[in-house]
């Protein structure tokens, strides 16, 4: 996190250096220092901040560690989900690039965590894609990354959010150069009727990118 995004955060909260100082448990002179550079950013600090102000938790240095799947509520609820908002009091913040990948990445994750993944990326379209497609990339999960963002696309459309919808359009368009031929699913286990079933009843977009779902933008109660 830089000095200009503390600064940054501190006066969209309304607070005075001394108020905040007290607040992240700091003192006003090195707080002051922080926010003309002369000081390094914590990474303590910068999760209080972050907690605070949800949207710089794209500062945050992504963590590519697996984690538990337990703690994907929590960590959805700390950037501000509401389907999760009753988790916020237990919040730890991460990075919502890592929370994106942390969800991919585990098994039988919940189809309540799967639904909040396209809010993730057009609430912060702006995240660190090229850490995100890479560290996808890696795990061979770049199917999964892709369809989750062409769902976040459809929604930021629908919302008229035109500046998200460009970065996630141009997200899309880098993943496609990855696609997988393999089939896939987002993260379930599915029987083999099942696996039959989703090949004919599957969204277009999931068929091309090879998932076996049906999950649509439509379904998603923040996409009304």
């Amino acid at each position: 996190m830089s000095a200009v995004e503390v600064r940054a955060a501190r006066e969209r909260l309304g607070l005075t250096q001394q108020q905040a100082a007290r607040r992240w448990k700091v003192s006003q002179a090195y707080l002051s220092l922080m926010e003309h550079g002369k000081r390094p950013v914590p990474d303590r600090l910068a999760r209080l901040v972050a907690r605070a102000e949800p949207r710089m938790a794209t500062a945050l240095s992504p963590d590519a560690s697996p984690g538990k799947s337990d703690d994907l509520p929590r960590l959805l609820g700390s950037l501000g989900y509401g389907g999760f908002a009753y988790l916020a009091e237990a919040r730890a913040v991460m990075n919502p690039a890592a929370v994106v990948l942390a969800a991919l990445r585990t098994p039988g994750v919940p189809a309540r965590v799967t639904e909040a993944l396209p809010w993730v990326l057009v609430t912060f379209a702006h995240l660190d894609w090229d850490w995100l497609v890479d560290q996808a990339k890696l795990a061979n999960l770049q199917n999964r990354l892709g369809y989750l963002v062409t769902l976040g696309r459809t929604v930021a459309e629908r919302q008229g959010d035109a500046g998200a919808a460009r970065a996630l359009t141009d997200a899309e368009h880098r993943l496609e150069e990855a696609r997988l031929a393999k089939e896939d699913t987002l993260g379930r286990e599915l029987t083999e009727a099942e696996r039959r079933y989703l090949r004919d009843h599957r969204p277009p977009a999931a068929a091309h990118w090879n998932l076996l779902t049906n999950l649509r933008a439509e379904d998603l109660r923040y996409a009304r």
